[in-house]
């Protein structure tokens, strides 16, 4: 094994330690999240390269009650060219894939047709985006979605446990969630804009990866208040005690509300910040979004050409 082999996280067993110790100065908090975007900006060639490491970290994602087969598949050769083949030439780039495409069950077929084994598949889970279904039927939704080819499961977490302070019980679920999945990773969505609190983000963040989640993951894209930087710097510091703790690196993936170039951008420079360059990969890292990509398009041609073109020209198929 090298070093760069990343491990799957064990996960550890339940301990009401882990929750009762977690502290988080809010103000703090803000006012670092605040700073960030004006003191970390890149340029020209660096920002270029910057761009680039985002777009090979987004889950390309559709998650619409209209989504067709047809949709699924442009999205997918997206995907797969994510970046106009003549702006990759002229920054010197010649192979560029998004990390992954995430759509809905029914969709996971023809994404996995589509892709072929090029990209990984993620299926979003779990009475998504509520999570309120029956559990049994959540648990088989996830055996559902892994036997039809999906190798990443986002699932989502019951906030209610959250917000009554059960941690056993959302220990559990995640648990079970978690060997649902066998080989799949799993995301566990936290749904950080309604738990109530940073101080509550934390606690979620530390149950779930005790729990056995890959990667923790902000939102579902469909909440009131999706993924921000005092949010994600929370989760970072949770990751970072959590591998101080276990020795297993857990990923980070924030969604919704990361639609613009500049702030994938604020957030890279966070996550390079906290957690270091080894989480700079799609095994560590990705973007829940769709029209970051098209943004991100539109300044690399900018770079190259000098001249900012119009948004349909980037579509995302």
């Amino acid at each position: 094994m090298t070093a760069d082999t990343l491990v799957r996280n064990d996960g550890l067993p339940f301990d009401p330690a882990l929750v009762e110790a977690v502290r988080v100065n809010t103000p703090a908090t803000l006012r670092r999240a605040a700073s960030l975007p004006a003191r970390r900006s890149v340029k020209k060639d660096w920002q270029a390269a910057w761009l680039a490491r985002a777009v090979s970290m987004i889950d390309l994602t559709t998650l619409s009650g209209d989504d067709t087969p047809g949709r699924v598949r442009r999205l997918c050769a997206k995907a797969l060219h994510p970046v106009r083949a003549d702006l990759l030439d002229a920054i010197g780039l010649p192979d560029l894939t998004v990390g992954a495409v995430c759509v809905y069950h029914e969709m996971v077929p023809t994404a996995v047709a589509a892709l072929d084994g090029r990209l990984p598949v993620a299926a979003v889970s779990t009475g998504f985006p509520a999570g309120l279904s029956p559990f049994r039927l959540r648990l088989a939704e996830v055996e559902e979605s892994v036997a039809a080819g999906a190798s990443e499961i986002d699932i989502v977490i019951s906030r209610r446990h959250v917000l009554t302070g059960n941690w056993q019980a959302l220990y559990d679920e995640t648990r079970a969630m978690r060997e649902a999945c066998g080989a799949a990773h799993m995301k566990a969505i936290l749904a950080t804009g309604e738990l109530g609190s940073l101080r509550n983000v934390m606690k979620a963040s530390m149950v779930c990866m005790a729990a056995g989640s890959d990667f923790i993951k902000t939102s579902t894209g469909k909440e009131a208040v999706n993924a921000t930087l005092p949010v994600s710097l929370v989760m970072m510091r949770a990751i970072r005690s959590y591998e101080a703790l276990s020795g297993f690196k857990v990923g980070y993936k924030p969604a919704g509300g990361v639609s613009k170039a500049k702030d994938a951008i604020s957030y890279l420079a966070l996550l390079k910040e906290e957690l270091g360059d080894r989480w700079l990969r799609p095994d560590l890292f990705r973007f829940g979004a769709s029209s970051l990509l098209g943004d991100i398009e539109r300044q690399l041609e900018h770079h190259v050409s000098g001249r900012y073109s119009v948004a349909h020209r980037h579509a995302m198929g």
